[in-house]
């Protein structure tokens, strides 16, 4: 049989196991044992790992601590989904996408070694990147949970400290129903006597004893480190783990712009509980020059300003929503000519997501709706009863065949002063920078 490419691989993969989502780690950690078989031995010392779970803020905690380390000198690599553009954005060693070569390879030897057992997509690009890292010499290795977290992929390692960003009602129908079942469900990267890194603030019910439960060395923000905000900067107080008798240690004058502050925090003290010492000016430099695309990413094009964001959720939507309204109030107390402006939203959703709950987070600050059907998607929420609930919800908006088509709308309807505001899911801000990277091809 002739050789797949990348390309090839991927397209088999997404439509070999019967389903898309398939939790549970007896199928991967099988073979994951298989591959550590023949893995080549070495003198070198094993990288420490950090795992990253969470209902919004993985992305960001994970390119955060990236950041950091790479200004501090160290070898760093990570394994974060979905992507954008280009698998490889997946799987990054050093800050940087590897190789169509190495992905391939790794693809290979798992193929060899699966034997019959049936892996889903994320199961065997976990494997992929695992096998990667292992012959990379890397310090730090950084892990995203794909979805929960006691029965993700990822979670066929045992992580040097488990971080858990925030909890809030998604993918209920994997996850269960209640804010609770969904905790317990990502807690469970959490490991008996390591780190365990906690930025929810509003607990759910009974959270404290399912942390309990886990037996980890839990340090929470608000008690046992923090954060403080001041105009447009911010600094951070950390903790050393408990039984460690090591002293905390201060980080100030940090930006506020970019990524959400608590995002970083809870990267910095994942870093220092990992062992690494941080020095306060590399700090500052690399979450200074840090960027993440699709998260709430500011770019101008043909003239009008966008923000791109991956808010898929009522949580991630009540954050935009926030941070719009912010800069809707800015733009007033700077009276600038172009005037109030307004926001015009091009969105698409799957068909698991609160759109209501979106909508109504959203709305106060949501001048007309673009709303769409994601193409090709199997999991994309019928366009029509998205149409229909902004009408239920005496919303303006109308319905596209399509995100380019809504986005062509958007753009062309846009005035001076007016901001286009894509969401709802990693599909379609993925298909909006993909309409802008052809669109500033054909200009060069």
């Amino acid at each position: 049989m002739a050789d797949r490419c990348l390309a090839d691989w991927l397209t088999l993969l997404e439509a070999r196991h019967p389903s898309e989502i398939d939790l549970g780690l007896e199928r991967v950690s099988a073979v994951w044992q298989r591959c550590q078989q023949h893995l080549p031995r070495t003198n070198t010392a094993n990288p420490r790992v950090i795992t990253v779970a969470g209902t919004n803020g993985k992305g960001s905690c994970v390119t955060s601590m990236q950041a950091v380390m790479l200004e501090h000198g160290y070898r760093v690599g990570s394994f974060t989904s979905p992507h954008f553009l280009s698998f490889n954005e997946r799987i990054c060693i050093a800050g940087q996408p590897v190789s169509d070569h190495k992905i391939v390879a790794a693809f290979e030897q798992i193929e060899a070694l699966r034997d019959q057992i049936s892996l889903t997509y994320f199961e065997f690009n976990t494997l992929a990147a695992l096998l990667i890292f292992s012959g990379a010499a890397l310090d730090l290795i950084l892990l995203e949970v794909g979805l929960g977290g006691r029965l993700d992929a990822t979670n066929i390692i045992d992580a040097d400290v488990a971080v858990l960003t925030s909890v809030d009602l998604d993918h209920q129908q994997w996850l269960g129903d209640t804010r609770a079942e969904i905790a317990a469900e990502k807690l469970g990267i959490a490991r008996s006597g390591r780190p365990l890194i906690i930025g929810e603030t509003d607990y759910p019910e009974n959270f404290e004893n399912l942390v309990a439960k886990t037996a980890a060395d839990a340090l929470w923000i608000g008690r046992d480190f923090s954060y403080q905000t001041e105009d447009n900067r911010f600094s951070v107080a950390l903790s050393a783990p408990h039984d460690e008798g090591v002293s905390g240690v201060k980080i100030e004058n940090l930006p506020v712009a970019g990524l959400m502050p608590i995002n970083k925090t809870l990267a910095l003290q994942a870093l220092f509980c990992a062992g690494f010492q941080l020095n306060g000016e590399k700090c500052r430099v690399a979450l200074d020059n840090m960027f993440l695309r699709g998260r709430q990413q500011r770019l101008t094009y043909q003239g009008v300003n966008l923000i791109l964001d991956v808010a898929h959720n009522p949580a991630a939507a009540a954050v935009l929503a926030a941070e719009l309204a912010a800069q809707q109030a800015s733009h007033l107390s700077a009276q600038l000519s172009s005037g109030k402006g307004r926001y015009i939203a091009v969105a698409a959703v799957l068909e698991d997501k609160d759109w209501s709950a979106m909508v109504t987070a959203l709305k106060p600050v949501i001048d007309d709706w673009k709303v769409a059907q994601l193409q090709g998607v199997t999991r994309s929420a019928d366009g029509q009863s998205l149409l229909n609930l902004l009408y239920n919800s005496a919303a303006d908006g109308t319905l596209h065949n399509s995100v380019e088509q809504a986005f062509i709308s958007a753009l062309s309807e846009a005035d001076s002063g007016d901001t286009v505001a894509v969401f709802g899911s990693f599909y379609t801000v993925a298909e909006v920078l993909r309409l802008i990277s052809k669109g500033e091809n054909s200009e060069q």
